[in-house]
């Protein structure tokens, strides 16, 4: 996103900064410094706007750094109470689109901290009564910014962003799951082949194929609301580098309440603020989280799409919903494009992963300058999978119907049945009898009759369905 000058004495006004004076636009809730990164930072395309979870964060970090400095007595009421209400429009989804610098961005994201402080002190001086940029009675640094540091404010919005958008990641998770889970109820008496490395293995139902994936969903639904209790360690009340300059003695414990207050939050002011200053380990363990599900997540798509390939040369055992034509010369071609969508969204997620632990490691002394794209990486990953999991549970998973008489006709055809039969009959002679059916195209169940190796009796019951998909007990007395 670029910003265009405007010359015209009526639409601009004049913001002054450590490198001189700029014209900025004059209905701009942001300022100068906010229109210098817009030009020095020409790079994704993407404004921070495109992320409310963040804005939403920064503005309650805002607010409630107003509050604490009121209650210390370094913030007069008047302007404490104009910043908590500029805040509170902000948290209701008012003036986005003001944030308009690049996701992408040098500086630790002082620009986001400043985009943050201009617009929080241009709408407070609207609710003054004043104009926008008359700093003399409102200032971005002095009150908005008071008793804070880019160092400070900026991980702890990337941390509150981060909650925020994981437990909505964790919803959509459970509406996936869920699908599943009524498929697996659905699918729970259709026999079909289980395989292990593409090979015919033993029987197994389809209802518990299908239970697997909701349970790995289950299981991944926990490892994210473990990761993301880490965030909820803060480091705000550190100002520049941990040691709290500038800020008041009480101001770190006044803060964290104030602000769990208004998250509704039980947050936790670091024990070594400038150890939590400087180390990203939450963030790099939050996004191996991700990489987990994403990974899961792919290996189930994978999966879905083998499972319905066809539909006559592939497997065809299940049918996924027709979605869209697959094709601009094959009539007739229907594609799986929700699942690969979704395999899509992984290989990105891991590639996030490896962005994020890039960028931790490159971390320096007493501050990491690489957060920017830290959070750009987790909140793409977050937000995509999010939106991936509701898309494969409504569109894809929700509609997947089963070929029973094909998973019948496997089964029944399938020489993996005999490995049943191997505690009655020995390894050896099941061995025999699956190269027999194998060599032959012959059923496992007509040789072993015809070779006089079990009865009919036996054969039917040894071989019925809920035998050869749960634990038995073996009656090898007549062995």
């Amino acid at each position: 996103m670029t910003i265009q000058k405007i010359d015209t004495a009526t639409t601009t006004r004049i913001e002054h900064d450590l490198l001189g004076e700029r014209e900025v636009p004059a209905q701009a809730y942001y300022g100068v410094h906010t229109l210098r990164a817009v030009e020095n930072f020409p790079i994704s395309g993407t404004a921070i706007g495109i992320y409310p979870d963040l804005i939403q964060a920064l503005a309650c970090i805002k607010e409630a750094a107003a509050r604490a400095n009121h209650d210390l007595g370094l913030l007069d009421a008047v302007r404490a109470d104009a910043i908590v209400r500029a805040c509170r429009e902000l948290r209701a989804g008012r003036l986005h689109e003001q944030f308009v610098v690049d996701v992408i961005q040098g500086g630790a994201g002082t620009s986001t901290n400043m985009n943050a402080n201009e617009v929080i002190a241009n709408r407070a001086l609207e609710l003054l009564g004043h104009a926008k940029g008359e700093y003399q009675h409102l200032h971005p640094n002095d009150h908005v910014n008071l008793s804070q540091s880019t160092n400070d404010v900026y991980p702890t919005a990337l941390k509150l962003a981060a909650h925020f958008g994981i437990l909505r990641l964790v919803e959509a998770m459970t509406v996936l799951r869920r699908s599943f889970e009524r498929k697996a109820t659905e699918f729970a008496d259709v026999l079909k082949m289980g395989r292990t490395q593409l090979q015919d293995a033993v029987p197994m139902t389809l209802g518990q194929e299908f239970s697997t994936y909701a349970t790995m969903l289950g299981e991944d639904e926990e490892r994210l609301r473990e990761a993301v209790a880490l965030v909820h360690e803060i480091n705000l009340g550190g100002t520049a580098i941990g040691t709290g300059i500038t800020a008041h003695p009480e101001y770190a414990a006044r803060v964290r309440e104030h602000l769990a207050q208004v998250t509704g939050i039980a947050l936790v002011t670091a024990p070594n603020l400038i150890e939590a200053t400087q180390d990203c380990g939450a963030f790099v363990q939050l996004s191996g989280v991700l990489k987990r599900v994403a990974v899961k997540l792919s290996k189930t798509c994978n999966d879905l799409r083998l499972l319905s390939s066809g539909p006559r040369a592939g497997l065809g055992e299940i049918n996924l919903p027709p979605m869209q034509a697959g094709s601009s010369i094959m009539p007739g071609k229907v594609n799986p494009v929700i699942p690969e969508v979704v395999n899509q969204i992984a290989f990105e997620v891991i590639g996030n992963d490896i962005t994020v632990s890039f960028a931790a490691e490159a971390g320096q002394l007493q501050l990491n300058a690489f957060e920017p794209i830290i959070a750009h990486s987790l909140f793409k990953s977050v937000t995509h999978l999010r939106n991936g999991c509701l898309t494969l549970a409504e569109r894809c998973v929700d509609g997947i119907t089963a070929n029973r008489e094909h998973l019948s006709a496997l089964v029944r055809d399938s020489i993996g049945v005999v490995t049943a039969l191997n505690p009655y009959i020995g390894y050896k002679q099941a061995t025999a009898v699956a190269r027999e059916a194998h060599a032959t195209g012959g059923s496992v169940y007509r040789i072993v009759l015809d070779k006089g190796l079990l009865t009919q009796a036996q054969l039917d019951h040894l071989l019925r369905p809920e035998a050869l998909t749960t634990p038995q007990v073996l009656d090898l007395a007549g062995r």
